[in-house]
């Protein structure tokens, strides 16, 4: 039987990410958040108290409770497949964070198992809900730049190791800039253009170690086991195309995100945050600079756009299927680069509507 009402939460994984994803899911009307699971239950009980969430404790037993419906997996990479199984075979939809796997078989495994049990596998990220790019989807479908042609889109950064206090992962399977940060870029971009058919690419790696910068740690040596640069070339299945970096090797920092049409060029903002302005070069030197109006809630507004599609028996915008042609795409970059040619991209995706421009998940949708 079909549930009704506001849809039961439950966290896996009281890391630091907890905290903004916590912030928001226990203020959104449409969820009901009702336990924090964590391998250091400690710490899960810490998280639960400091957000008002009635209960805590282990993965067992938050996957035992009837109530919650939809498991929020904020566990590290490599185990993100893992724990969704369990959350599936447990009877509950998954949101996970980015990204949805670390390879295609066990992607497609985690799609297939979720499509028979007739469950979903949402995945961060979802800052493409965010007022920022769907504005900007909004423009671009209007004609605001003419027919879209191009994209150019850069990530460059020194890397994480000088802030973060613990970088080792950051830079071993699972991440690097092109896992760490290439859903944000590359879901925009499928976003705006649609799924993505080739890829051409090349990868470096500058340095086989890095040192920790801060923390307690400082001064530590780390390896590093992934590419520290990789550029591309994406062609797309409407014919468009993208070039893309995405560099922990520059000393000059930098994002870009550009959209050339027939008729303007679109500057988007930042697909790593929820808001920021438009801003669109016509003709000559003429720039406009338009605000961006919808969502400006950050981390978890997917969950609260997921929990309404379950109650409304329609997909999902930050979908499964959508993760995993996502994954595809950067699996597929790498290995470009690691071949030297090009490879074609297998899967597809259905890119749902733009959000309606008044949409928040602050505002209740669903009976108590």
């Amino acid at each position: 039987m079909s549930r009704t009402g506001r849809v039961g939460v439950g966290v896996i994984g009281a890391g630091t990410i907890s905290t903004q994803y916590l912030e928001n899911l226990t203020s959104f009307p449409d969820l009901d958040v009702r336990f924090v699971a964590d391998i250091d239950e400690e710490r899960a009980a810490a998280q639960a108290e400091k957000f008002g969430v009635p209960a805590s404790g282990s993965v067992e037993q938050l996957l035992a409770e009837d109530d919650i419906e939809i498991v929020v997996n904020l566990t590290i990479p490599k185990v993100h497949v893992e724990v969704a199984l369990q959350a599936l075979a447990a009877g509950k939809h998954v949101w996970s964070e980015k990204p949805f796997a670390l390879d295609r078989e066990s992607g497609r495994a985690l799609l297939d198992t979720a499509q028979k049990a007739g469950l979903r596998v949402a995945t961060a990220p979802d800052t493409f809900l965010g007022a920022g790019i769907q504005s900007s989807r909004r423009f671009i479908e209007s004609g605001g730049i003419g027919a879209p042609l191009t994209a150019l889109t850069l990530m460059q950064s020194p890397g994480p190791e000088s802030w973060h206090p613990n970088p080792d992962f950051l830079f071993q399977e699972g991440a690097g800039p092109m896992f760490d940060i290439g859903p944000y870029y590359i879901t925009t971009l499928v976003q705006l253009f649609g799924p993505i058919a080739r890829v051409t690419a090349v990868s470096s790696k500058a340095k086989p170690f890095r040192v920790v910068g801060s923390g307690p740690r400082a001064g530590e040596q780390f390896e590093v086991t992934v590419p520290t640069h990789v550029s591309a070339l994406y062609e797309f299945e409407s014919g468009q195309t993208a070039q893309s970096i995405f560099s922990f090797d520059s000393k000059l920092k930098r994002v870009a995100f550009e959209v050339a049409g027939v008729e303007a060029t679109l500057e988007v903002p930042d697909p790593n945050t929820f808001s920021g302005d438009l801003v669109v070069h016509d003709d000559g030197e003429d720039v406009r600079r338009l605000p961006s109006t919808g969502v400006t809630t950050t981390r978890g507004t997917g969950v609260a756009e997921l929990a309404q599609a379950i109650r409304e028996g329609r997909p999902e915008r930050a979908s499964g299927e959508n993760a995993f042609h996502v994954l595809d795409v950067m699996v597929s970059t790498i290995e470009s680069a690691e071949r030297h040619e090009t490879v074609e991209v297998t899967s597809t995706t259905t890119v749902g509507p733009a959000l309606p421009e008044d949409w928040d998940p602050r505002v209740g949708t669903l009976t108590a």
